[in-house]
């Protein structure tokens, strides 16, 4: 299947009747499995189209298409951001392309958000018209997690999705362990210190929820410093509500993950439709850290079955970097509850990690935002650093006429701020089944 920007708006047009693309522009997604596009119809709509590289990525596709299907209006209206709506899809050979609503807005990286988290802007409140204080990120995390978990289970049982009880969490745990430990590869204090985690059956009493199962910075559409919308709805299913709250604990100020489980657990006592009936368990953030860490383990088995070796050496040396970690931390075998004071994580290569229990891998363009800039049309007056300033025409990810032809472009961001500096391409930010790049990235114990 094509995979050019104008290949994509033609497949947008062709599963979504009566849309008319104008313009298209590249999205961030994972390079590895999929291609993306924002495409702007001539009614000034932007819809996202995503392309699979593979039938194992066609099939999370199709998962997520049919999970966002099942979002009825009273789901939604449940949810406090907004969900893609599936528009229509188009087979291609035993490939499937899907085209969803496109939420406006961008992904900030984990630090950027805990910074937001603890030093709000006030220009992102200005024009919120209303009497009371809008409420801060952390807040808004704690009651999105606390929205998703209480969704009905019957939600994803219907859809004929996974449903795990809390042992059968557990024992999923002891198999990845396992296979980690079979490479021979992982360090002894590692293993000695989840199997301590695992055994501890204390950690495991929790009430299964329904968890979006890959929650990532990458899937939050922020902004003006709300989050506005929550993608990337491929692994829905019921299970450990500790799985959405794993990538909260790479952020280099441990205060995110303490203060967004806190919001959590206030939506909790609000006794609301929109969280759970009873407070989180003790030992959630226990079970994040063994997911987040367990991470590296199970990047490194894929990199061995698939005989990379450069692939396997950094994953052994990212081992090796955690095991250095948590050797200045309280072992779990003796008590899995969290220090009060948890030591700063280092952070042996920038902000590139896995993913906890991911599966696809997502990476964004150097382009920035996931935002089409539609053609015609004078260029707004903007600084020349501002990263939401149109590029030249011949730049690779310049967003283009859907006929090719390529002339002036006037910007088209998203409202609000685009992160600043946008990275490129991560690579090693794994998920469910992931595909590409070393899991580089600093560690999670805290």
């Amino acid at each position: 299947m094509s995979t050019s920007l104008e290949h994509l708006a033609a497949v947008a047009a062709a599963g979504v009747p009566g849309l008319a693309p104008v313009a298209v522009g590249p999205s961030p997604d994972d390079d590895a499995d999929f291609r993306s596009a924002v495409v702007v119809d001539a009614a000034g709509r932007r819809w996202r189209v995503r392309s699979p590289l593979s039938p194992e990525a066609s099939v999370r596709l199709e998962t997520e298409h049919l999970v966002l299907r099942s979002f009825t209006p009273a789901v939604r209206s449940r949810l406090p951001f907004l969900v893609p709506t599936a528009a229509g899809s188009v087979a291609h050979g035993d490939l499937h392309a899907f085209v969803h609503s496109h939420i406006e807005g961008a992904p900030l990286d984990i630090d950027a958000l805990a910074r937001m988290a603890a030093e709000p802007d006030p220009e992102h409140h200005r024009h919120v018209p209303s009497a009371d204080p809008p409420p801060t990120l952390t807040v808004q995390l704690g009651r999105l997690l606390a929205a998703i978990h209480a969704l009905p289970p019957a939600l994803v049982l219907d859809a004929d999705l996974p449903g795990y009880t809390a042992e059968q969490c557990r024992l999923r745990r002891v198999a990845e362990l396992r296979r980690a430990a079979a490479t021979q590869r992982v360090p002894a204090a590692l293993l000695h210190r989840w199997e301590g985690v695992l055994e501890d059956r204390d950690v495991w009493r929790f009430e299964p929820r329904v968890v979006h199962g890959d929650l990532q910075e990458d899937d939050l559409v922020i902004s003006r410093g709300r989050v506005r919308g929550v993608t990337g709805w491929t692994d829905l299913h019921v299970g450990d509500p500790a799985e959405d709250f794993a990538w909260l604990l790479a952020a280099r100020d441990a205060r995110l993950a303490e203060g967004v489980l806190g919001a959590y657990a206030a939506a909790c006592r609000r006794t609301s439709f929109q969280a759970p009936d009873r407070e989180p368990d003790p030992h959630l953030l226990d079970r994040a850290r063994l997911d987040a860490e367990l991470a590296l383990a199970q990047w490194l088995v894929r990199a061995v079955d698939r005989g990379a070796d450069d692939l396997v050496a950094d994953a052994e040396q990212m081992l090796a970097t955690l095991e250095q970690d948590v050797a200045r931390l309280p072992d779990p075998a003796q008590g899995a509850g969290a220090p009060e004071h948890p030591a700063e994580p280092s952070v042996p290569n920038g902000d590139q990690r896995p993913r906890p229990a991911g599966g696809t891998e997502r990476s964004r363009p150097a382009s920035g935002p996931e935002s089409p800039r539609p053609a015609g049309g004078p260029q707004g007056s903007r600084p020349a650093n501002d990263p939401d300033s149109p590029r030249p025409a011949s730049g690779p990810d310049s967003p283009r006429p859907v006929d090719g032809t390529e002339g002036s472009h006037r910007a088209g961001a998203p409202e609000g701020p685009a992160p600043a500096g946008a990275p490129g391409p991560l690579p090693g930010r794994t998920r469910r089944e992931g595909t590409e790049g070393p899991a580089q990235g600093r560690s999670t114990t805290s």
